[in-house]
């Protein structure tokens, strides 16, 4: 199978479970929306050994044609902290941190342009089953400002940190910062817990969470330095960004401009 034939494999096959009927696009880039639609649509549930196999080598193939940027590539700007701008789901390190829901099953919106959406989709349909299992077991939504890991299944990383950042509705309160404070130790911790060696942050909270960027990476920036100074944590931690704007304001609280 070419990367044509797999991509209507799959399709044809979540259509079925769906028991929905779609004529499928003859151009690539309506094909690979609607696939991704399907992805995110999908409820957590099990899928058969054909279907993982040719997902699992579709989403590697999709990966290997994007490009894969290695932690062991990149300079730090301070002992063992970096700054990247880029597509998170490409970065090949040990962790990765998910800005996550409460019901931590992943974006359900087809083709949403949400971090837990890029993590879900390219990472297959297993990650979200094993998100399930956890909340069946913890019988609660996940509280804001912990942590939980997962296996990262297709994407570059070995692992996905999930974090439930908080949402500001209005003016920015202490509580709100609290708790994001709360999600970068927590996911520092349970790195740490599970021996991971490198751990990339995206932007908790900012974009559809409204938290002020500039303020988000000031709290960012001094937890995981705090963390590491009081923990003598030897974990390298990369602030991954992706709009211009986040990079000038992490570059400058870094001192990567000096």
């Amino acid at each position: 199978m070419d990367q044509s034939q797999r991509r209507k494999y799959l399709i044809e096959c979540l259509l079925d479970e769906q028991n929905a009927r779609a004529e499928i696009p003859d151009d690539e880039y309506s094909q690979k929306r609607l696939l991704r639609a399907l992805f995110n649509v999908r409820k957590p549930m099990p899928a058969s050994e054909e279907f993982l196999r040719v997902q699992d080598e579709y989403l590697s193939e999709e990966l290997r044609l994007k490009g894969i940027t290695d932690i062991v590539d990149l300079s730090p700007i301070k002992p063992d902290i970096y700054l990247w701008r880029g597509d998170i789901t490409t970065l090949k390190c040990d962790g990765i941190v998910n800005a996550a829901n409460s019901q931590m099953l992943g974006c359900f919106c087809p083709n949403h342009g949400c971090i837990d959406n890029a993590i879900h989709t390219f990472a297959g349909v297993r990650l979200r089953c094993e998100c399930s299992d956890i909340m069946k077991a913890q019988g609660r939504e996940e509280p804001t400002g912990e942590a939980k890991i997962t296996h990262a299944y297709n994407l570059p990383c070995k692992y996905v940190l999930h974090t439930v950042g908080p949402i500001v509705y209005g003016k920015l309160t202490t509580e709100h910062e609290r708790l994001l404070e709360s999600c970068y130790r927590s996911c520092l911790a349970l790195a740490d817990e599970n021996g991971l060696e490198s751990l990339a942050f995206c932007c908790i909270s900012t974009g559809e969470f409204h938290f002020p960027n500039e303020r988000a990476a000031e709290i960012a920036v001094r937890t995981v330095q705090e963390y590491k100074h009081e923990t003598k944590s030897k974990i390298k931690v990369i602030f991954n960004v992706f709009k211009e704007q986040d990079h000038e304001i992490y570059a400058r609280l870094l001192g990567a401009n000096k």
